[in-house]
Protein backbone atom coordinates (compact mmCIF):
# COMPACT_ATOMS: atom_id res chain seq x y z
CA UNK A 1 0.00 0.00 0.00
CA UNK A 2 1.13 3.50 -0.68
CA UNK A 3 -0.05 6.94 0.56
CA UNK A 4 0.84 10.35 -0.89
CA UNK A 5 0.06 13.40 1.25
CA UNK A 6 0.83 17.06 1.80
CA UNK A 7 3.69 17.63 4.27
CA UNK A 8 6.11 20.51 4.46
CA UNK A 9 9.71 19.58 3.64
CA UNK A 10 12.48 22.13 4.12
CA UNK A 11 10.86 25.26 5.66
CA UNK A 12 8.29 25.87 2.99
CA UNK A 13 10.38 24.67 0.03
CA UNK A 14 8.15 21.70 -0.83
CA UNK A 15 4.87 20.19 0.35
CA UNK A 16 5.24 16.46 -0.13
CA UNK A 17 5.19 13.36 2.04
CA UNK A 18 5.09 9.64 1.19
CA UNK A 19 4.64 6.42 3.18
CA UNK A 20 4.23 2.77 2.23
CA UNK A 21 3.12 -0.46 3.88
CA UNK A 22 4.18 -4.02 3.11
CA UNK A 23 1.84 -5.67 5.65
CA UNK A 24 -1.61 -4.63 4.38
CA UNK A 25 -1.61 -1.39 6.37
CA UNK A 26 -0.63 -2.77 9.79
CA UNK A 27 2.45 -0.52 9.76
CA UNK A 28 3.74 2.22 7.48
CA UNK A 29 7.22 3.51 6.73
CA UNK A 30 7.72 7.16 5.77
CA UNK A 31 10.25 7.61 2.97
CA UNK A 32 12.95 10.09 3.95
CA UNK A 33 14.00 12.24 2.31
CA UNK A 34 10.68 12.61 0.45
CA UNK A 35 11.19 11.24 -3.08
CA UNK A 36 9.07 13.97 -4.67
CA UNK A 37 10.96 16.90 -3.15
CA UNK A 38 13.48 16.88 -5.99
CA UNK A 39 13.77 16.33 -9.76
CA UNK A 40 10.61 18.23 -10.73
CA UNK A 41 11.59 21.52 -9.13
CA UNK A 42 9.37 23.14 -6.53
CA UNK A 43 6.63 20.85 -5.19
CA UNK A 44 3.38 22.62 -4.27
CA UNK A 45 1.56 19.50 -3.06
CA UNK A 46 -1.97 18.42 -4.07
CA UNK A 47 -1.09 14.70 -3.99
CA UNK A 48 -2.26 11.97 -6.38
CA UNK A 49 -1.33 8.28 -6.56
CA UNK A 50 -2.55 5.19 -8.46
CA UNK A 51 -1.29 1.69 -9.20
CA UNK A 52 -1.46 0.63 -12.84
CA UNK A 53 -1.84 -3.16 -12.91
CA UNK A 54 -1.24 -3.43 -16.67
CA UNK A 55 2.06 -1.57 -16.49
CA UNK A 56 2.98 -2.98 -13.06
CA UNK A 57 3.84 0.47 -11.70
CA UNK A 58 2.79 3.06 -9.17
CA UNK A 59 2.25 6.54 -10.58
CA UNK A 60 2.22 9.47 -8.15
CA UNK A 61 2.38 13.19 -8.57
CA UNK A 62 1.95 16.74 -7.33
CA UNK A 63 1.86 20.29 -8.62
CA UNK A 64 5.46 21.03 -9.58
CA UNK A 65 7.67 23.76 -10.97
CA UNK A 66 9.30 21.89 -13.85
CA UNK A 67 6.00 21.27 -15.65
CA UNK A 68 5.37 24.80 -16.85
CA UNK A 69 5.70 26.58 -13.51
CA UNK A 70 2.82 24.88 -11.68
CA UNK A 71 1.78 21.86 -13.69
CA UNK A 72 1.13 18.21 -12.92
CA UNK A 73 4.37 16.24 -12.57
CA UNK A 74 4.64 12.47 -12.07
CA UNK A 75 7.02 9.92 -10.58
CA UNK A 76 6.96 6.14 -11.11
CA UNK A 77 7.88 3.11 -9.03
CA UNK A 78 7.69 -0.67 -9.43
CA UNK A 79 7.79 -1.36 -5.67
CA UNK A 80 6.50 1.82 -3.99
CA UNK A 81 9.85 2.30 -2.26
CA UNK A 82 12.22 3.51 -4.98
CA UNK A 83 10.94 6.26 -7.26
CA UNK A 84 12.03 7.66 -10.62
CA UNK A 85 11.06 11.05 -11.98
CA UNK A 86 8.44 10.70 -14.71
CA UNK A 87 6.55 12.75 -17.27
CA UNK A 88 4.50 15.90 -16.99
CA UNK A 89 0.84 14.93 -17.27
CA UNK A 90 0.25 18.62 -18.01
CA UNK A 91 2.52 21.61 -18.46
CA UNK A 92 0.72 24.53 -16.84
CA UNK A 93 1.64 27.75 -15.07
CA UNK A 94 -1.31 27.68 -12.65
CA UNK A 95 -2.87 24.23 -12.38
CA UNK A 96 -4.72 23.32 -9.18
CA UNK A 97 -6.46 20.48 -7.35
CA UNK A 98 -5.66 17.64 -9.74
CA UNK A 99 -7.01 14.10 -9.35
CA UNK A 100 -6.08 10.77 -10.97
CA UNK A 101 -7.56 7.34 -11.73
CA UNK A 102 -6.30 4.18 -13.50
CA UNK A 103 -8.37 1.57 -15.35
CA UNK A 104 -7.26 -1.75 -13.82
CA UNK A 105 -9.97 -4.00 -15.28
CA UNK A 106 -8.31 -6.50 -17.68
CA UNK A 107 -11.48 -6.96 -19.77
CA UNK A 108 -11.89 -3.22 -20.33
CA UNK A 109 -11.27 -1.75 -23.73
CA UNK A 110 -9.16 0.91 -22.00
CA UNK A 111 -7.25 -1.39 -19.65
CA UNK A 112 -4.21 0.43 -18.28
CA UNK A 113 -5.42 3.90 -19.29
CA UNK A 114 -4.81 6.62 -16.70
CA UNK A 115 -6.74 9.87 -16.37
CA UNK A 116 -5.92 13.20 -14.71
CA UNK A 117 -8.41 16.04 -14.18
CA UNK A 118 -7.62 19.53 -12.84
CA UNK A 119 -8.47 23.23 -12.88
CA UNK A 120 -6.29 25.42 -15.10
CA UNK A 121 -6.37 28.98 -13.77
CA UNK A 122 -4.68 30.37 -16.86
CA UNK A 123 -8.01 29.86 -18.64
CA UNK A 124 -10.93 31.89 -17.35
CA UNK A 125 -14.24 30.31 -16.41
CA UNK A 126 -16.04 32.91 -14.35
CA UNK A 127 -14.16 33.53 -11.10
CA UNK A 128 -11.74 30.63 -11.55
CA UNK A 129 -9.97 28.24 -13.86
CA UNK A 130 -11.67 25.93 -16.34
CA UNK A 131 -11.94 22.18 -15.79
CA UNK A 132 -9.68 19.94 -17.93
CA UNK A 133 -8.96 16.23 -18.35
CA UNK A 134 -6.21 14.24 -20.10
CA UNK A 135 -5.38 10.54 -20.39
CA UNK A 136 -2.44 8.26 -21.15
CA UNK A 137 -1.96 4.58 -21.92
CA UNK A 138 1.70 4.50 -20.94
CA UNK A 139 2.17 7.35 -18.43
CA UNK A 140 4.65 9.06 -20.74
CA UNK A 141 2.55 10.49 -23.57
CA UNK A 142 -0.60 12.32 -22.51
CA UNK A 143 -3.53 13.32 -24.70
CA UNK A 144 -4.24 16.92 -25.64
CA UNK A 145 -6.06 18.39 -22.60
CA UNK A 146 -9.81 18.54 -23.10
CA UNK A 147 -11.65 21.55 -21.66
CA UNK A 148 -14.95 20.50 -20.09
CA UNK A 149 -16.63 23.81 -19.26
CA UNK A 150 -16.84 27.50 -20.14
CA UNK A 151 -18.35 30.55 -18.50
CA UNK A 152 -18.82 29.37 -14.90
CA UNK A 153 -16.13 28.14 -12.53
CA UNK A 154 -16.58 24.46 -11.67
CA UNK A 155 -14.13 23.11 -9.08
CA UNK A 156 -12.45 19.80 -9.90
CA UNK A 157 -13.35 17.34 -7.13
CA UNK A 158 -12.29 13.83 -8.18
CA UNK A 159 -12.12 11.59 -11.23
CA UNK A 160 -13.05 7.91 -10.98
CA UNK A 161 -14.08 4.93 -13.09
CA UNK A 162 -15.40 1.39 -13.03
CA UNK A 163 -13.72 -0.79 -10.37
CA UNK A 164 -11.60 -3.83 -11.11
CA UNK A 165 -13.94 -6.79 -11.58
CA UNK A 166 -16.97 -4.74 -12.67
CA UNK A 167 -16.28 -5.40 -16.35
CA UNK A 168 -17.71 -2.10 -17.53
CA UNK A 169 -15.83 -0.78 -20.54
CA UNK A 170 -14.77 2.86 -20.69
CA UNK A 171 -17.03 4.28 -17.95
CA UNK A 172 -15.62 7.37 -16.22
CA UNK A 173 -16.97 10.17 -14.03
CA UNK A 174 -15.53 13.49 -12.88
CA UNK A 175 -17.25 15.02 -9.86
CA UNK A 176 -17.29 18.81 -9.87
CA UNK A 177 -18.88 21.64 -7.93
CA UNK A 178 -20.29 25.04 -8.81
CA UNK A 179 -19.33 26.96 -5.67
CA UNK A 180 -21.47 29.98 -6.47
CA UNK A 181 -18.56 32.35 -6.00
CA UNK A 182 -17.26 30.80 -2.78
CA UNK A 183 -17.68 31.79 0.85
CA UNK A 184 -21.12 30.90 2.18
CA UNK A 185 -22.81 31.00 -1.25
CA UNK A 186 -24.96 28.04 -2.21
CA UNK A 187 -23.34 25.10 -4.02
CA UNK A 188 -24.39 22.73 -6.78
CA UNK A 189 -23.00 19.26 -7.53
CA UNK A 190 -22.16 18.35 -11.13
CA UNK A 191 -20.92 15.17 -12.77
CA UNK A 192 -19.09 14.90 -16.08
CA UNK A 193 -19.53 11.41 -17.55
CA UNK A 194 -17.74 9.56 -20.33
CA UNK A 195 -18.63 6.20 -21.85
CA UNK A 196 -15.90 6.08 -24.51
CA UNK A 197 -12.72 5.99 -22.46
CA UNK A 198 -12.42 9.73 -21.91
CA UNK A 199 -12.72 10.92 -25.52
CA UNK A 200 -16.03 12.76 -25.00
CA UNK A 201 -17.73 14.02 -21.85
CA UNK A 202 -21.29 15.04 -20.93
CA UNK A 203 -22.22 17.40 -18.08
CA UNK A 204 -25.01 16.35 -15.68
CA UNK A 205 -26.55 18.49 -12.92
CA UNK A 206 -27.05 16.21 -9.92
CA UNK A 207 -29.64 18.16 -7.94
CA UNK A 208 -30.67 21.56 -6.56
CA UNK A 209 -28.33 24.07 -4.96
CA UNK A 210 -27.63 23.61 -1.26
CA UNK A 211 -26.18 25.59 1.64
CA UNK A 212 -22.51 24.99 2.46
CA UNK A 213 -20.98 23.17 5.38
CA UNK A 214 -18.81 25.28 7.68
CA UNK A 215 -18.63 28.18 10.07
CA UNK A 216 -16.73 31.13 8.57
CA UNK A 217 -14.49 32.28 5.73
CA UNK A 218 -10.79 31.38 5.61
CA UNK A 219 -9.38 31.47 2.08
CA UNK A 220 -12.35 29.27 1.12
CA UNK A 221 -14.83 28.39 3.85
CA UNK A 222 -13.85 26.59 7.03
CA UNK A 223 -15.09 24.18 9.65
CA UNK A 224 -13.76 25.76 12.83
CA UNK A 225 -11.08 26.05 13.88
CA UNK A 226 -8.70 25.15 11.00
CA UNK A 227 -10.19 22.91 8.31
CA UNK A 228 -11.09 24.52 4.99
CA UNK A 229 -13.97 22.82 3.25
CA UNK A 230 -16.26 23.82 0.40
CA UNK A 231 -18.46 20.72 0.63
CA UNK A 232 -16.46 18.66 -1.87
CA UNK A 233 -17.09 14.94 -1.71
CA UNK A 234 -16.00 11.85 -3.58
CA UNK A 235 -17.50 9.73 -6.38
CA UNK A 236 -17.22 5.97 -6.86
CA UNK A 237 -18.56 3.51 -9.42
CA UNK A 238 -19.95 0.08 -8.52
CA UNK A 239 -21.30 -2.79 -10.63
CA UNK A 240 -24.32 -2.64 -12.97
CA UNK A 241 -23.89 1.00 -13.98
CA UNK A 242 -24.35 2.38 -10.45
CA UNK A 243 -22.46 5.61 -9.67
CA UNK A 244 -22.19 6.88 -6.08
CA UNK A 245 -21.49 10.34 -4.67
CA UNK A 246 -21.08 11.54 -1.09
CA UNK A 247 -20.69 15.19 -0.05
CA UNK A 248 -21.38 17.55 2.85
CA UNK A 249 -23.72 20.50 3.29
CA UNK A 250 -25.39 22.50 6.00
CA UNK A 251 -27.86 20.74 8.27
CA UNK A 252 -30.90 22.17 10.03
CA UNK A 253 -31.59 23.53 13.53
CA UNK A 254 -28.22 25.29 13.67
CA UNK A 255 -26.24 22.22 12.56
CA UNK A 256 -23.40 23.47 10.33
CA UNK A 257 -22.64 20.19 8.57
CA UNK A 258 -24.23 16.87 7.53
CA UNK A 259 -23.19 14.09 5.14
CA UNK A 260 -25.35 13.45 2.07
CA UNK A 261 -25.42 10.64 -0.48
CA UNK A 262 -26.75 10.41 -4.03
CA UNK A 263 -26.94 7.43 -6.36
CA UNK A 264 -27.33 6.92 -10.11
CA UNK A 265 -28.41 3.58 -11.58
CA UNK A 266 -27.87 4.54 -15.23
CA UNK A 267 -24.15 5.36 -15.40
CA UNK A 268 -24.62 8.89 -14.11
CA UNK A 269 -27.39 10.12 -16.44
CA UNK A 270 -29.92 10.71 -13.66
CA UNK A 271 -29.52 10.96 -9.90
CA UNK A 272 -31.57 10.12 -6.83
CA UNK A 273 -32.60 12.69 -4.27
CA UNK A 274 -29.90 13.19 -1.63
CA UNK A 275 -30.29 11.31 1.67
CA UNK A 276 -28.50 12.10 4.95
CA UNK A 277 -25.99 9.42 5.99
CA UNK A 278 -25.07 10.59 9.49
CA UNK A 279 -27.73 9.39 11.90
CA UNK A 280 -27.42 11.86 14.79
CA UNK A 281 -30.12 14.48 15.32
CA UNK A 282 -29.33 17.91 13.84
CA UNK A 283 -28.20 20.33 16.53
CA UNK A 284 -25.60 23.09 17.03
CA UNK A 285 -21.97 21.89 17.34
CA UNK A 286 -22.74 18.42 15.87
CA UNK A 287 -20.85 19.02 12.63
CA UNK A 288 -20.02 16.29 10.12
CA UNK A 289 -17.79 17.15 7.16
CA UNK A 290 -15.29 16.11 4.46
CA UNK A 291 -16.55 12.66 3.45
CA UNK A 292 -14.78 10.03 1.35
CA UNK A 293 -16.25 7.09 -0.53
CA UNK A 294 -15.19 3.77 -2.06
CA UNK A 295 -17.05 1.04 -3.95
CA UNK A 296 -16.17 -2.47 -5.11
CA UNK A 297 -17.34 -4.74 -7.90
CA UNK A 298 -19.01 -6.87 -5.19
CA UNK A 299 -21.55 -4.08 -4.59
CA UNK A 300 -20.03 -2.97 -1.29
CA UNK A 301 -19.84 0.77 -0.56
CA UNK A 302 -18.06 2.49 2.34
CA UNK A 303 -18.48 6.17 3.22
CA UNK A 304 -16.49 7.86 5.99
CA UNK A 305 -16.21 11.39 7.38
CA UNK A 306 -15.06 13.64 10.24
CA UNK A 307 -17.71 13.65 12.98
CA UNK A 308 -18.43 15.78 16.09
CA UNK A 309 -21.61 13.94 17.07
CA UNK A 310 -20.28 13.63 20.65
CA UNK A 311 -19.52 17.34 21.07
CA UNK A 312 -21.18 18.99 24.07
CA UNK A 313 -19.85 22.52 23.48
CA UNK A 314 -18.91 24.87 20.67
CA UNK A 315 -15.65 24.75 18.72
CA UNK A 316 -13.91 28.10 18.26
CA UNK A 317 -10.21 27.56 18.96
CA UNK A 318 -7.83 24.60 19.02
CA UNK A 319 -8.03 23.17 22.53
CA UNK A 320 -11.79 23.63 22.90
CA UNK A 321 -13.31 20.23 23.85
CA UNK A 322 -16.02 20.79 21.24
CA UNK A 323 -13.38 20.75 18.50
CA UNK A 324 -12.45 17.10 18.98
CA UNK A 325 -13.81 14.59 16.48
CA UNK A 326 -13.95 10.97 15.30
CA UNK A 327 -13.72 9.26 11.92
CA UNK A 328 -17.15 7.70 11.42
CA UNK A 329 -18.66 5.78 8.52
CA UNK A 330 -21.56 3.82 7.10
CA UNK A 331 -21.51 0.90 4.68
CA UNK A 332 -23.81 -0.62 2.11
CA UNK A 333 -23.81 -4.21 0.87
CA UNK A 334 -26.54 -3.48 -1.71
CA UNK A 335 -24.63 -1.16 -4.06
CA UNK A 336 -26.01 1.89 -2.25
CA UNK A 337 -29.69 0.87 -2.24
CA UNK A 338 -29.68 0.61 1.59
CA UNK A 339 -27.21 1.43 4.36
CA UNK A 340 -26.13 -0.30 7.56
CA UNK A 341 -25.77 1.37 10.96
CA UNK A 342 -22.93 3.81 11.61
CA UNK A 343 -19.49 2.52 12.63
CA UNK A 344 -16.61 4.33 14.35
CA UNK A 345 -13.43 3.92 12.30
CA UNK A 346 -10.99 5.85 14.50
CA UNK A 347 -10.27 4.08 17.79
CA UNK A 348 -11.12 7.04 20.01
CA UNK A 349 -12.26 10.66 20.05
CA UNK A 350 -9.40 12.56 18.40
CA UNK A 351 -7.77 15.77 19.55
CA UNK A 352 -8.22 18.61 17.08
CA UNK A 353 -4.72 19.26 15.67
CA UNK A 354 -3.23 22.72 15.41
CA UNK A 355 -1.97 24.52 12.30
CA UNK A 356 0.98 26.61 13.46
CA UNK A 357 3.09 26.32 10.30
CA UNK A 358 3.94 29.85 9.16
CA UNK A 359 4.37 28.70 5.55
CA UNK A 360 0.84 27.22 5.27
CA UNK A 361 -2.55 28.96 5.25
CA UNK A 362 -4.01 28.80 8.75
CA UNK A 363 -7.06 26.72 7.80
CA UNK A 364 -5.42 24.08 5.58
CA UNK A 365 -5.95 20.55 6.86
CA UNK A 366 -7.31 17.31 5.56
CA UNK A 367 -8.99 18.07 2.23
CA UNK A 368 -7.27 15.30 0.24
CA UNK A 369 -8.74 12.35 2.14
CA UNK A 370 -9.72 9.78 -0.48
CA UNK A 371 -10.82 6.23 0.32
CA UNK A 372 -10.16 3.22 -1.87
CA UNK A 373 -11.27 -0.42 -1.72
CA UNK A 374 -10.66 -3.93 -3.07
CA UNK A 375 -13.27 -6.60 -3.73
CA UNK A 376 -13.08 -9.97 -1.96
CA UNK A 377 -10.97 -11.66 -4.63
CA UNK A 378 -8.36 -8.91 -4.81
CA UNK A 379 -8.29 -8.26 -1.05
CA UNK A 380 -7.81 -11.95 -0.36
CA UNK A 381 -10.59 -12.24 2.19
CA UNK A 382 -14.27 -13.14 2.35
CA UNK A 383 -15.82 -9.69 1.90
CA UNK A 384 -13.25 -7.22 0.58
CA UNK A 385 -11.74 -4.24 2.39
CA UNK A 386 -12.01 -0.45 2.41
CA UNK A 387 -8.82 1.53 3.06
CA UNK A 388 -9.35 4.86 4.82
CA UNK A 389 -7.01 7.75 5.68
CA UNK A 390 -7.69 10.90 7.67
CA UNK A 391 -5.99 13.81 9.48
CA UNK A 392 -5.42 12.88 13.13
CA UNK A 393 -4.32 15.04 16.07
CA UNK A 394 -3.55 12.54 18.82
CA UNK A 395 0.25 12.96 18.44
CA UNK A 396 1.84 15.95 20.18
CA UNK A 397 5.21 17.66 19.69
CA UNK A 398 6.31 19.96 22.53
CA UNK A 399 2.76 19.78 23.84
CA UNK A 400 1.17 20.85 20.53
CA UNK A 401 -1.20 18.40 18.78
CA UNK A 402 0.10 18.06 15.23
CA UNK A 403 -1.46 16.90 11.99
CA UNK A 404 -0.68 13.27 11.23
CA UNK A 405 -2.07 11.00 8.51
CA UNK A 406 -3.80 8.00 10.08
CA UNK A 407 -5.07 4.85 8.36
CA UNK A 408 -7.51 2.01 8.94
CA UNK A 409 -8.44 -1.12 7.04
CA UNK A 410 -12.20 -1.59 7.34
CA UNK A 411 -13.81 -4.91 6.35
CA UNK A 412 -16.60 -4.59 3.82
CA UNK A 413 -20.00 -5.88 4.96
Amino acid sequence: MWVNYNAEFGTGASYTGTSYSTDVGATFKEIQPPPFATAHGFNAGDPIVVFNSKLGKFFAGDLVGSCGGQGVGLWTSKNGKNWTVGACAHNGSFDDRESMWADNEPTSGTYGRMFVSWNDFTTSCGAGGCLFVTYSDDGVTWSTPKQLNTGTFFRNVQITGSPRGAKLIGKNSIASMDEGGGGNATRQNLMFRSTDGGKTWTQVTMGPRFNPVGDQSCNFYQVNPIIRHMGWGEPAIGPNGVVHYVYSGAGTNGDHGDIFYQRSTDNGKTWSKAIKLNTDKDAPNKTQWMPSLSATSDGNVTASWYDRRKATSACTNVGDPGCNYERVGRQSKTNGASWLTAITISTKVLTQPAQDDQFVVSCYAGDYDYNTALNAADAGNATGSAYITWTDGRTTISGVPVQNVDFATTPEP
